[in-house]
């Protein structure tokens, strides 16, 4: 339900993110035209980034990158798959809450990852990790088949047929049923208390800023069957799927147009009640009254006509 039921005329009152491979590729910043869309869209609307990272994580690839320009008041980070919501106040990221793992509870996980990887083969331990493969995020732990550090090229080819994870995530499953086991990025694989994933964090900020999930909109590019967003799709969110961030920037271009439609209908809402002459938005109408100059032309995106 309501996948892909993008089309609705007006602005969502928030618009979720997943990152990799949706804002940015795998634990990259986003680039620069991507920072400019989504620092326009958050004065229009609230904008949130979910991910499996840890805040700091999501800081250093979206909003370190955002320009000064960005309403960060409007930004929300859900960091570690929804364990954990940050805000954002006098530019400073303030936590809403986190559902962090006892020492006890990362000692367990830790040990079962071990086990896992060695019971299931899939992971060569001696070959060489660009940095730690097993990382407490606070309310997660993330194991990673090649290192924290790995470089990209290195990730897009370890598992590109997604045999090698599944295999994976199923022998950690069996050695923790009582927590939340996931496929994470391209190499990982995440685990968290039982019941936080994506979903969560969606009911979470829904309650937390009293919008209701139904004025909400999530992006990501895994929602389809097994993918890491699909869990999302239980809330009955509106969903949109894009296969990189490419599509990503189309669909900010199209929320954008929304916003700025949506702005002169109330406009035009707003001159009828007191405004005695006439206004159009007609095509014809703003094109007459465009300007050309040696650079650019300006096209109004509303003309009045006062009554005589």
């Amino acid at each position: 339900m309501n996948e892909d039921s993008f089309a609705k005329s007006t602005i969502p009152e928030l618009v979720m993110f997943d990152l990799d491979s949706t804002l940015a590729k795998s634990k990259q910043p986003i680039e620069r035209h991507m920072a400019m869309l989504l620092a326009r869209l958050s004065h229009k609307t609230k904008v949130a980034v979910i991910s499996g990272g840890k805040l700091e994580q999501l800081e250093m690839q979206v909003v370190h990158q955002l320009p000064p320009s960005a309403m960060l008041s409007n930004f929300f980070l859900l960091p570690t798959s929804g364990g954990a919501l940050y805000t954002y106040e006098e530019g400073e990221a303030v936590c809403v809450y986190e559902e962090t793992l006892t020492l006890e509870e990362v000692d367990r996980i830790e040990e079962a990852i071990e086990q896992a990887v060695m019971s299931s083969g899939v992971v060569d331990l001696d070959s060489a990790s660009y940095g730690e493969r097993i990382e407490h995020r606070g309310s997660q732990v993330t194991f990673s088949a090649l290192g924290q550090q790995a470089p990209l090229e290195k990730k897009e080819v370890w598992d590109p047929e997604n045999i090698k994870r599944p295999k994976l995530k199923s022998a950690i499953s069996a050695l923790l049923p009582n927590y939340d086991i996931k496929i994470g990025g391209s190499t990982s694989i995440d685990i968290t208390k039982h019941g936080i994933h994506k979903a969560y964090g969606v009911k979470k900020i829904s309650e937390y800023l009293h919008i209701p999930i139904s004025y909400m909109l999530y992006v990501g590019d895994a929602l389809y069957a097994g993918g890491n967003d699909e869990i999302v799709k239980t809330t009955n969110i509106t969903t949109h799927q894009v296969k990189s961030p490419v599509d990503t920037e189309t669909v900010l271009q199209e929320l954008l147009k929304k916003a700025a439609a949506s702005s002169i209908s109330n406009l035009q809402a707003s001159l009828s009640e007191s405004f005695k002459g006439d206004s159009s938005v007609s095509e014809d109408e703003l094109k007459k009254y465009s300007v050309d100059t040696s650079l650019f032309s300006r096209t109004p995106s509303l003309v009045v006509y006062p009554k005589d």
